[in-house]
C-alpha cells in the first residue's frame, strides 16, 4: 500500500496523475472513431503539424496550448479544404502539410538557443511539470470533446461504419468530417504536455486498437478504450516514478504492453 501512497504525497505527482487520466480517457474515446475510420495517419500528421504553433507561442511567451490549438484547428480545416476542393487524395494532402509544417517548426526552434532541450520537451512531453492552470485547461478541452462525442454519437457512428449510408440519410458529412478533424486537434492539445507530439498517436490509437480486439460493438469499445487509456496513464506514471524513466514514454509503453497482451490472447483463442 505504501508503494501506492508514497508518490501521492507530492502535489506535482497528483496533478500529473489527474492529467494522465484525463488524457487517457479523452484520447481513447475519440480514438475509437479514429481507428474505425482508418484515420491514424491523419492523427499523427495533425500532432506533428502543431509544432510551429507551439514554437511560435513559446517564442512569444504565450501559453503553448493556445499556439497548439490555433495551429491544430487551422491545419485540420486546411487538410479538409484541400482534399474536398482538389483532385489530391487525402493521404497526399496530409503528407505534404505534415512534412512542411513539421519542418517549419523545427526550423523555427533551431533559431533559438535551447534547441535540443526545447525540442525534447515538445516532442516527448513533460507530465510531471503539469500546473493547476494546465489541469483546468485540459479538463475544459476534454469536457468539450466528450460532450461533442456524446451529442453526435449516432451521427459519428453512422459515418464511421458506412459513409454512403450517412450521405443517403442526408447527414451533414462534410461538417462532421471537419468537426472530427477539429476534435482530433483539440485532443492533441490536451495530450501535448503529457506525452508530447511524437507519442500522441499512441494515446489516440493504441487503447482503441486494444479495445477493438476485446469487443466488436462501438459503445463497449469506447468504454474499454477509456478504461485502458486511464489505467495506462496511472500505471505508466507510477512506473516512471519508481524506475526513474521519462513519464510520457512510460505511459505509452504500458499502453503498448496492453495491446500486445490483447493480441496474444486473440491468437491463443483462435488456435
Amino acid at each position: 500500500m505504501s508503494l501506492l501512497l508514497e508518490p501521492l504525497a507530492y502535489a506535482f505527482f497528483v496533478r500529473a496523475l489527474i492529467a494522465a487520466v484525463l488524457v487517457g480517457v479523452v484520447s481513447a474515446a475519440l480514438g475509437a472513431f479514429v481507428v474505425l475510420r482508418g484515420m491514424a495517419f491523419l492523427g499523427d500528421a495533425l500532432a506533428h503539424t502543431i509544432l510551429p504553433g507551439v514554437v511560435g507561442a513559446h517564442l512569444l511567451g504565450w501559453p503553448l496550448s493556445l499556439g497548439a490549438l490555433l495551429m491544430g484547428v487551422l491545419t485540420a480545416v486546411g487538410i479538409g479544404a484541400i482534399t474536398s476542393r482538389t483532385a489530391l487524395k487525402e493521404d497526399t494532402a496530409i503528407g505534404v502539410i505534415f512534412a512542411g509544417m513539421f519542418a517549419l517548426g523545427v526550423a523555427m526552434l533551431s533559431a533559438t538557443g535551447n534547441y535540443s532541450q526545447d525540442l525534447a520537451h515538445f516532442l516527448f512531453g513533460n507530465l510531471l511539470g503539469v500546473s493547476t492552470a494546465d489541469l483546468w485547461l485540459m479538463a475544459g478541452l476534454s469536457g468539450f470533446v466528450l460532450l461533442i462525442l456524446f451529442l453526435l454519437y449516432k451521427e459519428f457512428m453512422v459515418l464511421a461504419f458506412d459513409a454512403v449510408l450517412a450521405t443517403a440519410l442526408r447527414l451533414p458529412t462534410a461538417f462532421l468530417n471537419y468537426l472530427m478533424l477539429i476534435l482530433i486537434a483539440v485532443t492533441i492539445v490536451v495530450a501535448l504536455q503529457v506525452v508530447g507530439i511524437a507519442l500522441m498517436l499512441a494515446m489516440l490509437v493504441t487503447p482503441a486498437a486494444t479495445a477493438s480486439l476485446l469487443t466488436k460493438r462501438l459503445t463497449p469499445m469506447i468504454f474499454v478504450a477509456a478504461v485502458l487509456g486511464a489505467l495506462s496513464g496511472i500505471i505508466g506514471l507510477y512506473a516512471s516514478y519508481y524506475l526513474n524513466i521519462a513519464s510520457g514514454p512510460a505511459v505509452v509503453l504500458v499502453s503498448t504492453a496492453a495491446f500486445v497482451l490483447a493480441f496474444s490472447r486473440k491468437l491463443l483463442l483462435r488456435n
